[in-house]
Formats: structure tokens, C-alpha cells, sequence
């Protein structure tokens, strides 16, 4: 069989079974489990008196805590692969924003939407936020990559500013109010479901990293190895979009997972794109369960919103990898 550049390059960073399951990986995926078990015991009530609300609150909620923290972290991977640079995510594209804007405006519309209109909602204004972002990106040419987030925040905060405006013209600032403050609190059987659908998106991301990688090279380089950059570009800001509508309409706002964790993974283990998948959620799991047990347990037997506890950190992690870049000259 002749093999084109496309196959060749795929052959190459493949990873094998034995690349990917290793005694680091089984370790990190063995301490993630831990921690969901964790979740599962900790909360107000005794599992003992009520088990019933066990498999009712409990499970529905880490299992929320899992998939929501591997969407997060895959959507921001998969952002920085595209536009080459570690300071974008959702968060800092304004993603979320305009997914908060798409819930705003199906509520505007209808009056008592249903959560797959709301989902409907979010995710089609995902998609229109972000690739409003990237054909930003494709026509400006910028000099640093400090402005690429920059330009995502700026983008962001004129979108919440127009939310903000809208939810206080229409007397719905309590539904801003409730979708900003990201918590798993009201997770439970019957309304996390849609949350699998995210299966959806890491398994497609999973067969198209190779694809994704290229595109990272840029527009030339990836049309000369036989991809076609620009709907490859519309699958990934479609899956994106899928990801970050779906969390935003369950959860709500959680910022700067999607910093945090590729950022985490690739200094430790290089840019292995293909290899590093796997890591990303694992570790996006490990980060967001952490969060949660630290929203439930510092003011138990109140709790903190995750959002909270992910932009705290999230932030010194942003000035972090801002000071690392200015030290090797990658912020000018």
C-alpha cells in the first residue's frame, strides 16, 4: 500500500498500548480513583442512614466531576493545539461567555426551556464565540502570544457586559447569577445525564489527534500533508463547542481548567500531543475532584462554588506560566 504524507505522519506518533499504560499513568489513574471514591463518602449526610440518596446525589455528582473535568481540560488542549499557544481555553477565548449569552437567549425566547433547549442554546453560541475568536486570529497577525488571551478576555468581557445588560433590561439576572457560580451542588439523577454526550467529543478527539496535530503546524503545512485544514478547524471547534455548551448548561462557569491541566501534563511530559491525551484527562479529573472536595470540606458543612476554588488557582497558574514564558523569551 502507498502511503501519503497524512499516513505516514499518523504511523509515526501512533502511540502504542505500551507508550500510553504506564507505571506512571496506572499510578495517576489509580490515585484519581481514590479520589472519586473519596467524593463518594464525603458530604453532610451518613450514606449508611440514607443510601438511597447515595446513588441519587453522590454518584450522579462524581460521575459529573469526572466527565465535566476530562471535557474542560480536552477542549483547552485541544485550543492550544490549534493556535499554538499554552495561554488559551475556554476561558480565555470567551467561549464561556458566549455559551452564558446562548443560555441567556434561550430563555429569552422561550419561557420555560427545557435543559436540552438550554444545551441546544449553549452550544450553538459556543460555536459561533469561538469561531469568531479564530477567524480573528487568521486575520490579524500578532506579534506576542501574550495578546492572543488578551484578545480572548477582551471578547469575553464585551459578551458578559451585553449577557449583563440583557438578563437586567429583562429582569433575569438570577439566571446570570446562577449560571456563573459553576457548582456540582444540584447534581443529581435526572440532570446530569447529558454530560455523556461528552463521551462523544473525547472519543473524536481521540481519532482525530493526529489530524489536529498537523493542523497545529499552520494552514500551509497541514494542506501540503493532505489535511483539509478548514473543516478539520470546523469538527474541532464543533467538538469544543459540544464540550464547553453541555458543562455550562449542567455545571455552569468553571474557568481555567482548561489552562491549568495541558499546561501541567506538557511540563512534565514534553509535547508528546498524541501520548499526552490520556494524561490530560486523567489529570483534568484528579484536578476538578480535588477542587470539589476542597468547595465541600473547607466551610462544611457549607460549600464553596468549584468555580471559586478553579479561578483562585487557575489565576496564580496564568501569571505562573506568563512569568515562565517572559523567562525563556516567549512573551516579549
Amino acid at each position: 500500500m502507498v502511503q501519503t504524507p497524512l499516513t505516514r505522519a499518523e504511523t509515526l506518533s501512533q502511540p502504542s498500548f505500551s507508550t500510553i499504560w504506564t507505571k506512571s499513568f496506572i499510578f495517576a489513574t489509580l490515585v484519581v480513583l481514590m479520589l472519586a471514591v473519596l467524593s463518594l463518602v464525603t458530604g453532610v449526610y451518613d450514606i449508611r442512614a440514607d443510601f438511597d440518596m447515595f446513588w441519587i446525589t453522590r454518584v450522579p455528582r462524581t460521575v459529573a466531576l469526572m466527565l465535566t473535568g476530562a471535557a474542560m481540560a480536552m477542549s483547552g488542549l485541544v485550543m492550544q493545539l490549534i493556535t499554538q499557544n499554552r495561554l488559551v481555553e475556554p476561558t480565555t477565548t470567551g467561549t464561556l461567555e458566549w455559551a452564558g449569552l446562548g443560555l441567556l437567549t434561550v430563555y429569552l425566547l422561550v419561557p420555560a426551556p427545557t435543559l436540552m433547549m438550554r444545551m441546544t442554546g449553549a452550544i450553538v453560541f459556543s460555536f459561533v464565540g469561538t469561531m469568531v475568536f479564530f477567524w480573528f486570529l487568521r486575520s490579524v497577525k500578532l506579534r506576542s502570544s501574550l495578546i492572543v488571551p488578551i484578545i480572548g478576555l477582551m471578547l469575553g468581557a464585551v459578551i458578559s457586559a451585553v449577557s449583563t445588560f440583557l438578563g437586567l433590561f429583562f429582569r433575569m439576572s438570577q439566571t446570570l447569577e446562577g449560571w456563573f457560580v459553576g457548582s456540582f451542588a444540584s447534581v443529581q439523577v435526572g440532570r446530569y445525564e447529558y454530560l455523556w454526550l461528552i463521551l462523544i467529543s473525547t472519543v473524536l478527539i481521540f481519532l482525530l489527534a493526529n489530524r489536529l496535530t498537523l493542523a497545529g503546524l499552520g494552514e500551509d503545512v497541514a494542506t501540503s500533508l493532505g489535511v483539509n485544514y478548514n473543516q478539520l478547524m470546523m469538527i474541532a471547534t464543533g467538538l469544543i463547542a459540544l464540550s464547553v455548551g453541555v458543562v455550562a448548561t449542567v455545571i455552569g462557569n468553571l474557568p481555567f481548567l482548561g489552562l491549568i491541566v495541558p499546561n501541567l501534563v506538557s511540563m512534565f511530559r514534553g509535547d508528546d500531543l498524541r501520548s499526552n491525551l490520556p494524561w490530560v484527562c486523567v489529570v483534568g479529573m484528579g484536578a476538578i475532584l480535588v477542587s470539589d472536595l476542597i468547595s465541600r470540606t473547607i466551610i462544611a458543612p457549607f460549600e464553596l462554588p468549584v468555580s471559586l476554588i478553579l479561578g483562585t488557582v487557575g489565576a496564580f497558574v496564568f501569571i505562573g506560566i506568563l512569568l515562565r514564558q517572559r523567562k525563556r523569551g516567549g512573551v516579549r
